[in-house]
């Protein structure tokens, strides 16, 4: 048997999908998984041992064509369903099965709030797919592979955040899925632990402005960290606070405590942390928490993030509690029964 899956973008969606991909080779030992995606995402896949050949495009789907032909697929897994999936699909001979990405409920949630969505997880719903074909859940999660050419020495750390540290990643796709840099700054600020900012070189000079509070506490990582470096640190980090972004659901892959912060998108959007069905968590307290400003009527407003606030005050974001995010860092820091160096900080 042979399968293409297609799934094109971006890095937290196809690691939401990687549950997929793992079930198909476990289902079917002998079947020949081929994966195709965008070039820029090549990083995210290429380490996946699960598939046994990756088909990359740069400008246009167009250029695969012959070669997507000339493979003779017995199946299509179409996590995508768009536009450039349905030329794939019409040009090619195998049977498909496609993701329901619930454009519609999703377009009613986030212009009219009117909430119709099915409260069942991208991933599980990537899952219902492949159980067309005959395919289980094994119930283990999320993955993500890190090649060890990339895996990041303990040393590029300073000596205290080498005991471990909280990672905040600090980047987002759109403005409106971010905190504002005083409001980090003042998440670092009031922290007693070590930290890391997470980020790409979009993200350094940001990174700079938080880290500036207490240079010795707060390691700007942005820009300084390839993706699956980035994704390296978050494996080795204690506990994960993220926006809705691709690290968000790396930290999940790795099955770290996460507290997930929510501007304009919303976990309502069926995309929040995904530990898998058979995770066991040691704790007492859950493994992550969804950070929301509490009775916003404006929430989600988009289902990928805005330039700017609809309404101009961007509220989802500005009146995060701050307090209420560091008391949970510590909570759950104790729940694991860890001990991290501490820093003298002023909490309100």
């Amino acid at each position: 048997m042979k399968v293409l899956i297609i799934r094109f973008s971006a890095i937290g969606d196809i690691v939401l999908a990687s549950p997929a991909i793992r079930c198909l080779r476990k289902s079917f030992p002998d079947a020949e998984i081929h994966f195709l995606t965008k070039k820029s995402f090549k990083a995210v896949t290429e380490a996946n041992p699960y598939v046994n050949r990756f088909y990359y495009y740069d400008k246009s789907v167009r250029e695969l064509l012959p070669e997507l032909k000339q493979a003779s697929f017995d199946y299509i897994i179409d996590l995508q369903n768009n536009g450039r999936s349905l030329r794939i699909k019409k040009a090619l001979p195998a049977k498909a099965y496609t993701i329901n990405k619930l454009n519609i409920q999703k377009f009613l949630l986030t212009t009219f709030r009117l909430d119709f969505m099915p409260k069942r997880h991208i991933t599980q719903r990537s899952l219902d797919v492949i159980r067309e074909i005959g395919a289980e859940d094994d119930g283990l999660g999320l993955d993500y592979f890190v090649p060890i050419a990339d895996e990041v020495n303990w040393t590029t750390l300073p000596v205290t955040h080498q005991q471990g540290y909280v990672a905040i990643v600090i980047g987002a796709s759109y403005p409106t899925k971010k905190m504002p840099v005083h409001k980090l700054k003042e998440l670092c600020t009031k922290l007693p632990f070590p930290v890391v900012l997470l980020g790409g070189k979009e993200e350094s000079k940001e990174g700079e402005q938080i880290a500036s509070v207490d240079s010795a506490k707060v390691f700007n990582g942005c820009g300084k960290f390839n993706l699956n470096q980035s994704a390296d640190m978050v494996r080795k980090s204690t506990l994960v606070i993220s926006h809705d972004t691709g690290l968000q659901y790396v930290a999940s892959a790795f099955q770290k405590p996460t507290l997930a912060i929510w501007g304009s998108t919303s976990p309502k959007l069926d995309v929040e942390p995904y530990y898998g069905s058979s995770f066991q968590n040691t704790g007492q307290l859950p493994m992550y928490e969804n950070i929301q400003v509490p009775g916003l009527k404006c929430q989600p407003c988009s289902k990928y993030g805005n330039r700017r606030c609809p309404l101009g005050h961007f509220n989802c974001m500005e009146k995060q509690d701050i307090d209420l995010i560091v008391a949970k860092v510590q909570a759950k820091i104790s729940d694991l029964q860890v001990v991290l160096p501490k820093y003298k900080t002023e909490v309100s």
